[in-house]
């Protein structure tokens, strides 16, 4: 049987409330060199994975709180573009097409086989290593490590700018408006009165240096990441 190789500190959340099953799949993917969290619950499942990068999220259809296809949904309204693998009892048609709809990538019904758990394992840590990266002009975004570089130079930036300038980057010549930076930087609908985003933005700018004028100001709507020639997003 060929060798397969694993990922360094690959990161995998198997969110499952089977006890028994969690342990199962727990102890096959360390054994495989993954580092796996366990949840057993869909609403901590989306908390945990907005705020740690997961190179794989293990899914169950059926689950407290939160079922898989709500956990799907959120993930991806959050701007999370993790690998899912889902598992479920559920064959029919109809069940695939809602799951892949609320943003899941791939399917195994129970129950499974373990080596081809871990092929499609496999198969989708590829898909995230090729999705690791966001390339926009001279601006390269890491998602894994969560490091940015503009022009071969370092940003250094904290949380909520590194998430700020990811979405802008990721919509790249069009306008974002204050309640869509709102909503997917700050995860509310709410807007405090504050000038926080014109805060993260100035912030933003200053360490851009001469690069600062990247971020378009569009008066009464929101801003812009402006598009370069040749721009490639990744």
């Amino acid at each position: 049987m060929p060798a397969h190789t694993t990922p360094s500190s690959a990161k995998i959340l198997v969110v499952e409330d089977n006890r028994k099953l969690a342990s199962f799949l727990s102890r096959a993917l360390t054994e495989e060199g993954y580092v796996v969290d366990l949840v057993d619950d869909g609403a901590v499942a989306v908390s945990q994975a907005r705020s740690i990068e997961y190179h794989l999220v293990i899914l169950d259809w059926m689950l407290p709180s939160l079922d898989g296809l709500h956990v799907c949904r959120a993930l991806r309204t959050a701007g999370k573009s993790v690998p899912i693998l889902m598992l479920t009892a559920r064959s029919e048609f109809c069940d695939r097409v809602s799951g892949l709809d609320a943003g899941a990538d791939d399917f195994l019904p129970k129950p499974f086989d373990l080596s081809e758990l871990l092929a499609r394992v496999r198969a989708l840590g590829r898909r995230g290593q090729r999705d690791r990266y966001l390339e926009v002009g001279q601006l390269r975004i890491d998602r894994q490590d969560r490091t940015v570089t503009f022009a071969g130079a370092d940003l250094d930036l904290t949380h909520r700018e590194f998430m700020l300038l990811g979405y802008l980057a990721r919509e790249a010549g069009r306008v974002v408006s204050r309640v869509e930076l709102l909503q997917n930087v700050w995860e509310t609908a709410y807007d405090p009165g504050t000038n926080m985003i014109d805060v993260h933005v100035k912030n933003l700018r200053t360490k851009l240096g001469e690069h600062a004028s990247m971020i378009e100001t569009v008066r009464g709507i929101g801003y812009r990441w402006q598009a370069e020639p040749g721009n490639r997003v990744a």
